[in-house]
């Protein structure tokens, strides 16, 4: 299905099943927020987010080229500041192919298709979210032992694709690591990267015992 939906650029990744809370305070957003206000039925409250490929989120350059595949999001919480400013809180809906970017009004509009549905789960892919699951009880052991306290605690989804969803948007990644998963066709594909990025990070702390590899060379996601 193809739309028109309100598009909100952002230096992160964000993923169907997942909320996330994000602070407004560029002019243009906070005109994407006044807009969805304007709708009375909440569940239609919707935009989307897509991950910054070049340029900032604020300031003078700007967004320079974003990524194409992306998350529809609803809003679904909302907290205005006296002074313009907002606090929401979004949920991932499904995700989205961006097909075009229209930046002449007071928001970002983008066509946008919905990516479809996967096929219904197999064995296979129940089978590879009971080996990721068990791949990431392993890593969020070591990572707690060598900061000396319990680390991305919570319960995991049993669905393979919440769980692959949930564990992509967990795990001490890249910005570049989220997008590949997201753009990932199945969730058996999603799960089976994440297993393998998973035994990469632990092979990394092993060799580097005294801190873990995502504080070496990798940036902590932030949904700002």
């Amino acid at each position: 299905m193809r739309e028109q939906l309100p598009i909100f650029p952002l230096n992160a990744v964000m993923f169907p099943g997942v909320s996330v809370p994000l602070h407004v305070f560029e002019d243009r957003y906070r005109a994407l927020v006044h807009h969805l206000l304007t709708i009375p039925e909440k569940p239609q409250r919707l935009f989307g987010i897509v991950a910054i490929r070049e340029g900032f989120e604020v300031g003078t350059h700007g967004v320079q080229s974003v990524h194409r595949v992306g998350c529809v999001v609803q809003m679904t919480s909302v907290d205005p500041y006296p002074d313009g400013r907002f606090d929401i809180e979004v949920v991932g809906r499904h995700r989205l192919r961006l097909d075009g970017l229209d930046t002449s009004g007071p928001y970002l509009v983008g066509d946008v298709e919905t990516l479809p549905d996967p096929a219904p789960l197999t064995a296979e892919a129940h089978e590879e979210a009971r080996r990721a699951r068990a791949v990431f009880e392993d890593y969020r052991a070591r990572l707690s032992e060598l900061r000396g306290d319990d680390v991305l605690e919570g319960d995991l989804p049993k669905d393979p694709e919440l769980l692959s969803y949930s564990l992509a948007a967990t795990c001490l990644l890249t910005l570049s690591e989220r997008q590949e998963l997201l753009e990932a066709a199945t969730p058996l594909e999603r799960l089976a990267m994440l297993r393998h990025a998973l035994r990469e990070e632990m092979r990394a702390m092993r060799a580097i015992p005294s801190l873990p590899a995502t504080e070496v060379a990798r940036t902590a996601w932030s949904p700002n």
